[in-house]
């Protein structure tokens, strides 16, 4: 409130414009019909620009042009008389209040809509191309790269492109590091937490001093221009560095750069969470991978492969073969229920008592697991798991299992592709006593025996019934050349039940393959 004129309000804001507010209300009753036929003049692309052709990111052109609130305002015209209280429709506080808030409104949303994308990405790879794309949108580029290397050096460590060919990025690192601008901001104290650094070559071609081969490559790939950035703050400490490409000679005006160095700290902040997620799943995996077999066993008469897959929290699936007496083999998979450090830990304890119980009467698969059953119930009562084991002799090719709530094996050949028929059983830990009775087949030569765990029929995401089926299906569209080979069966199958799975961290569970290709 005013105090010397009562009947006059102030608005305080924050950019240092002081407006009256019965002056802005008078301006926009004077300029209704004008505002009604007269739009702000359309913005064109800064001359220092170049011209990506990006398609819009969440609803804002990826070019980010400058808003209206950035062109100059019109020429103020006289002052007229202080009796006058109307503005003209080309100027006045009003609208130049106007045009600097709807510029602040734009740019929050932008900003909001671009880091509520990068909130919704789960993967780090994912993390990396949304920090580009959106980075390209805020400084006008068409191409750029990613280079992730946490300062602690315990990794992951990898560069992704956007818009450039896993050729462009190879051609890209036979640049000196240091003639770089992420080898500058990732090896000197440019690139330290807390800093503000950028690096802008808004003329490459024509920069004095110029690396010859950055030079050759940018003109070999189509690039005039850089901006770059490190991924760096307090908290998360330095991650790595960005860099955008420009067709053209180019650098980003004051505002864009403002605009991604607001979401450049935000993207650390994320990006340093699922580093910790990577991390932490690679653990798991490598202990998950210690606990299994390092090499399978080489036996007269048989061939044997497995595949193992850990899912991303790490599961309690497993597999073994092991020599026994009497030149007999013997094959185990089962799975423990839960997830993470736990469960392969308890994974590991009953893989270890199997094999024990499997020296000592292997011959007796139903022996084998009844003991590993109560081992379960003493030793941890909260816990359940499924297993198979399969007493192997491969001179006469005949095969002796038992399974507690597990999967049934399927046997693989030119003849037949079929399910071995297995009693019903429940899984080790969920009765007072466990117990079924064994299944005795022989196959016949050149005959492969597949076992899996279930997580190979979880992670299709189909009914139990129509993931069976899918199996069978895979298994008899083995060709002809990859049965003799165990592994090339176990891939094949992979393939054909997981096609959009590229790695191991794609699917929620384990998945665990075992064959046996008998002679």
């Amino acid at each position: 409130m005013d105090t010397r004129n009562p009947g006059r309000t102030m608005l305080d804001i924050p950019s240092r414009v002081r407006v009256h507010v019965e002056t802005l209300l008078a301006a926009q009753n004077h300029m209704g019909v004008c505002d009604a036929n007269e739009q702000y003049a359309p913005v064109g692309r800064p001359d220092a620009m170049n011209a990506p052709h990006l398609p819009k990111v969440a609803g804002i052109d990826s070019t980010v042009p400058s808003p209206a609130h950035t062109v100059a305002p019109a020429p103020v015209a006289p002052e007229t008389p202080a009796d006058t209280p109307a503005l003209t429709c080309q100027n006045g506080p009003g609208i130049l209040l106007q045009d600097r808030l709807a510029g602040w409104v734009s740019d929050l949303t932008t900003l909001h809509e671009l880091t509520e994308r990068l909130a919704r990405t789960a993967a780090l790879a994912d993390a990396l191309q949304e920090v580009l794309r959106a980075g390209a949108a805020l400084v006008g580029a068409r191409r750029g790269l990613v280079v992730l290397e946490p300062g602690d050096g315990l990794g992951p460590d990898t560069t992704i492109g956007l818009g450039l060919a896993r050729a462009d990025l190879g051609h890209i690192e036979t640049i000196p590091r240091g003639a770089m601008p992420y080898g500058q901001l990732l090896d000197t104290a440019a690139g330290l937490p807390g800093g503000e650094s950028e690096i802008t070559h808004p003329d490459l071609l024509a920069e004095d001093g110029l690396d010859p081969r950055h030079r050759e490559v940018a003109a070999r790939l189509g690039y005039a221009a850089s901006y770059a950035l490190p991924l760096s703050t307090e908290s998360a400490g330095r991650l790595g560095a960005a860099v955008w490409l420009y067709d053209e000679p180019a650098e980003p005006v004051e505002r864009q750069r403002h605009l991604v160095g607001l979401y450049a700290r935000y993207a650390t902040e994320h990006l340093a969470r699922l580093v910790e997620v990577e991390r932490t799943r690679a653990c798991v995996t490598t202990i998950s991978e210690e606990l299994l077999p390092a090499r399978l066993p080489r036996m007269a008469g048989v061939q044997l492969a497995a595949r193992h897959r850990t899912g991303p929290r790490g599961g309690g699936d497993w597999y073994d073969a092991l020599p026994l007496p009497d030149a007999a083999l013997g094959l185990a998979v089962g799975a423990v229920t839960g997830s993470g450090p736990s469960a392969i830990a308890a994974m590991g304890r009953l893989r270890a008592s199997l094999r024990a119980y499997a020296v000592m009467e292997g011959e007796d698969p139903v022996a084998v697991l009844s003991d590993l059953e109560l081992l379960l119930r003493l030793t941890e009562p909260a816990r359940c798991a499924t297993a198979l084991f399969a007493y192997c002799e491969p001179a006469l090719r005949k095969i002796t299992l038992a399974g507690a709530g597990h999967c049934p094996p399927l046997v693989i050949g030119e003849r037949r592709t079929e399910f071995v028929e297995t009693t019903v059983s429940a899984p080790l830990g969920m009765l007072a006593c466990w117990e079924a009775p064994s299944v005795e087949f022989r196959t016949e030569p050149g005959e492969t025996v597949l076992l899996y765990t279930d997580g190979l029929l979880h992670r299709t995401g189909e009914p139990v019934d129509r993931a069976f089926s899918r199996l069978h299906a895979a298994a008899a569209s083995v060709p002809k050349g990859l049965r003799d080979d165990p592994g090339s069966v176990a891939d094949h199958v992979l393939r054909s039940m997981l096609p959009d799975e590229v790695d191991a961290s794609d699917g929620q569970e384990d998945v665990v393959l075992l064959a046996a290709r008998f002679e």
